[in-house]
């Protein structure tokens, strides 16, 4: 199978496109694929190394900007589409993946003019503007969690999401018990600045109240300095790193994370069945961070911190709330275990195998 993967700019969308290029490869060996998206660092260090074909393109978003950025993004549009024609000419692909981002709309908007076969995945609860078009176009329409707004039923299977092979691997090893429980901290893959503020004066207050706790804190590459030399200064254990390439191993290490609620994050988070306290961003599209963490709430594995009002004292009452009740973290973790998917890349595979094959 030749396979374009389109998308990027966010973790989130990344990830998933991996797996499941990663799935095709190992599936059908003699699979070709080429990843479409953005010239973004985040980007070129994720699929560095991974053996893809590499493209970047130039487009840009629409929503949440000023007016003369969004008309220079559409101005942009009719040549980018014209760049995804002739990278689709070229590679002559069997199916195009879209994974969300502002790379998707041209790409998907390319392959339908060439009658290529179309997927996409939409990760969040509340699909994207890329997504929300691109699933107007698209051949099969794969979702992680239920949608607000729908998309068309006949089009529309419910996969979960496809998660790294790592992770999964690091899932199914049974997890020893620490003496001392380890909090990990995430901000999305470029950090969270609010919420490193946040965790920095939780930390002060939880030493004042004697808990034990050690810290793997993912700051981004701004406040990994600043993060760092404020634990160093209360004298807490803790591992301090601007973006964390090895994520299966502090997952397998940690007992409760303080995290965003990015979709593929709380997949990563189900899976591993680690209970978390989830502080959705609050500017992300649709709050729709907010809708993915209450899913994981009303399932009775994390709980939910609105970053409006939040603060140290509240962030350091509920981290020791759960740190000193090991039950609770552990029915929490059971609770978290039985929301995920562990199979999402199998069957997004199988459901892509069967698109191109109907489609001929």
């Amino acid at each position: 199978m030749r396979l374009i993967v389109a998308g990027g700019g966010t973790g989130g969308h990344l990830f998933p496109g991996i797996a499941v290029a990663t799935a095709v490869r190992e599936r059908l060996p003699e699979s070709r694929v080429m990843f479409i998206g953005t010239s973004r660092l985040l980007d070129q260090q994720a699929l560095a190394g991974l053996g893809f074909e590499l493209a970047a393109l130039e487009c840009g978003g629409v929503k949440g900007l000023g007016w003369a950025d969004r008309l220079r993004s559409l101005l942009m549009m009719p040549k980018a589409v014209g760049d995804v024609l002739r990278m689709l000419r070229r590679f002559r692909p069997d199916l195009v993946f879209g994974v969300g981002g502002y790379v998707t709309g041209p790409v998907v908007l390319a392959a339908k003019l060439l009658r290529i076969p179309i997927a996409i995945h939409e990760q969040n609860s509340v699909p994207g503007m890329a997504n929300r078009l691109a699933g107007k176009l698209a051949d099969l329409v794969l979702i992680s969690l239920p949608c607000t707004p729908t998309f068309p039923p006949r089009r529309t299977i419910r996969t979960g999401n496809p998660l790294r092979r790592e992770i999964l691997a690091a899932a199914g090893e049974e997890k020893r018990a620490a003496v001392v429980p380890t909090v990990l901290i995430l901000g999305g893959s470029q950090g969270a600045h609010r919420v490193n503020v946040l965790m920095m004066e939780a930390v002060e207050r939880l030493l004042a109240q004697h808990i034990p706790f050690r810290l793997i804190h993912q700051t981004g590459e701004a406040d990994r300095e600043l993060v760092a030399n404020c634990y160093a200064q209360l004298g807490v254990e803790a591992e301090v790193s601007a973006f964390i390439r090895d994520m299966a191993s502090v997952y397998g290490r940690a007992d409760l994370a303080v995290s965003r609620a990015g979709a593929t994050t709380c997949a990563e988070l189900a899976a591993m069945g680690l209970p978390a306290l989830l502080i959705p961003y609050p500017f992300a599209a649709d709050d729709h961070q907010v809708t993915n963490g209450e899913y994981y709430v009303n399932g009775g594995g994390c709980r939910l911190l609105r970053e409006s009002g939040l603060t140290g004292d509240i962030l350091a009452g509920a981290m020791s709330e759960h740190l000193q009740n090991k039950a609770e973290l552990h029915t929490m973790a059971a609770n978290m275990k039985a929301m995920a998917m562990p199979d999402a890349t199998e069957r997004i595979v199988d459901a892509c195998i069967r698109l191109v094959a109907r489609q001929g």
